[in-house]
C-alpha cells in the first residue's frame, strides 16, 4: 500500500501542470529557457516545475539556503534590501528575461536581498542539484547564467547610482519602464504606497510625482493600478539609467522568440 504522503508531491505536480495547461503557459516564455539547444533544453524539461507565484510571494529571505532556481515566465519578482531601521529599497528587477536564486550557481549559497513577488505571475523552477549538475557540464546554460548575472550586476549598480543622483521623478520614470518591458504591457497592477517602498522615498514624493506625469499626459492611475498612457514622452522624462540598463541587456542576453517551438 502507498504511503499518503508519498502522493502528496506527485498530487501537487499534477495540479501545476493542469494550471500550467490552463494558462497557456511553456518553459520558453522564459528567454532562457528559450535559447536553449535543443538537446540542453530536452535534458532540463523533465526537472522543470511550473510555480505560480502570487502577488506578494516572499520566495526567499536574506541570508536564506536558496534551494530553487526560478525562471519566470510572467511576472515580475524584485530583489529588495532591508535595512536596520526597517526602511527598504528595490535594488533589481527580475522578468521573463532573468533567472532568481543565482547564489546556487555563484557560489555564496544565499544572497544579501529578499525576493519577493512584484507583479502576480508564475515561472518554472530548478532543484539546486539539478542546477549545480548543469553548470558543471559547462554548456549553454553556464553561458547565459554567466551573461545573465552580469546584466543583473549592471542593473544593480545603475539602480545605486539612480537613486543617488536622480531626482524622483526620474527614478519613478525608470521603474515603470523597466516593469513595462519586463511585463511587456503598459497596465502596471501596483499601488503608489508600493513604489514609495521600492523606491526608498517618501509617499507623498511619488503621489506629488505620479500627479504632475499624468497632469502632462504620460501616465494615468486609478486606485492599485498605472497605465502609460505615452511611452515616447516617458523616455524623454527619464534619466539616462533606463537606456543603460537596457543596452547592457539587449548586449549581453539572447533576443526574445516570437513564437514557442
Amino acid at each position: 500500500m502507498t504511503d499518503p504522503a508519498e502522493k502528496k508531491p506527485a498530487a501537487r505536480k499534477t495540479a501545476r501542470k493542469k494550471i500550467a495547461k490552463e494558462l497557456h503557459d511553456h518553459p520558453k516564455q522564459n528567454q532562457i529557457l528559450a535559447a536553449l539547444p535543443g538537446a540542453d533544453y530536452e535534458r532540463l524539461l523533465p526537472d522543470l516545475e511550473f510555480v505560480p507565484m502570487p502577488l506578494g510571494w516572499t520566495m526567499s529571505e536574506s541570508g536564506d539556503h536558496v534551494n530553487f532556481l526560478h525562471f519566470p515566465t510572467a511576472g515580475i519578482v524584485s530583489l529588495i534590501y532591508d535595512l536596520e531601521d526597517g526602511s527598504s529599497s528595490e535594488i533589481a528587477l527580475v522578468g521573463n528575461e532573468g533567472m532568481v536564486g543565482i547564489s546556487i550557481f555563484m557560489g555564496g549559497e544565499s544572497m544579501p536581498s529578499n525576493t519577493v513577488v512584484q507583479s502576480v505571475g508564475t515561472a518554472y523552477r530548478l532543484s539546486r542539484k539539478i542546477m549545480k549538475r548543469e553548470f558543471a557540464l559547462g554548456g549553454q546554460l553556464q553561458h547565459l547564467a554567466l551573461l545573465y548575472t552580469q546584466a543583473l550586476i549592471a542593473q544593480t549598480s545603475q539602480t545605486a547610482v539612480c537613486n543617488q543622483h536622480h531626482a524622483v521623478e526620474q527614478q519613478l520614470c525608470r521603474w515603470l519602464l523597466m516593469s513595462a518591458d519586463r511585463l511587456h504591457q503598459n497596465d502596471l497592477v501596483i499601488t503608489q504606497e508600493l513604489i514609495s517602498n521600492l523606491l526608498g522615498v517618501r509617499r507623498e514624493s511619488v503621489t506629488q510625482t505620479a500627479s504632475k506625469l499624468k497632469k502632462d499626459g504620460l501616465i494615468t492611475y486609478a486606485r492599485g493600478h498605472m497605465t502609460i498612457t505615452d511611452r515616447p514622452k516617458l523616455e524623454e522624462r527619464v534619466c539616462e539609467c533606463y537606456s543603460t540598463v537596457k543596452a547592457e541587456y539587449d548586449r549581453l542576453l539572447p533576443r526574445p522568440k516570437t513564437a514557442i517551438d
